[in-house]
């Protein structure tokens, strides 16, 4: 398999920003670290554990709880961030293990900048350190922690 970001993040062998959000057997949750760069507050990822590149590789059991978790922290975005929209995408050409991006669209960004990659490039857009990202993770996990399914 080689050198993989995401086994070594998961193995304790790289240091992330944030805290987990979620975790069981299959999924890890947690946000995304831009190494050092100012991170965009609710860009979410959900990687999966076992190393697989792409969907059509997941088992049943990690299909349905990549699904449920999906959904929950989309939820969770909307409702303990105040998101008014959660734009989703898996692209795995930069690291070929199963992960999907999670970026929640705030209310009053304008519309030039709606799109995962385009809400970075305005100007007023909810930009934070380490501290508000670990403060973000925290709401996050308590929100889906009230409301487990």
């Amino acid at each position: 398999m080689g050198e993989c970001f995401i086994c070594d993040k998961h193995a304790g062998n790289i240091e992330t920003s944030g805290a987990v959000i979620y975790e069981d057997e299959h999924v890890y949750v947690g946000h995304i670290d831009r190494g050092g760069q100012p991170n965009y507050l609710g860009h979410i990822m959900i990687d999966l554990k076992r190393h697989v590149p792409t969907l059509a590789d997941l088992t049943i059991e990690e299909a349905k709880t990549f699904g449920i978790t999906m959904a929950r922290v989309s939820k969770a975005l909307k409702e303990s961030e105040n998101a008014e929209h959660i734009y989703s995408f898996v692209s795995g050409n930069a690291v070929p293990h199963l992960h999907m991006h999670l970026v929640a669209r705030y209310p009053g960004t304008p519309r030039e900048y709606w799109g995962p990659s385009e809400v970075y490039d305005w100007e007023g857009a909810p930009m934070g350190d380490g501290e508000e990202v670990v403060r973000l993770c925290g709401r996050l996990k308590d929100y889906m922690e009230q409301h487990a399914v």
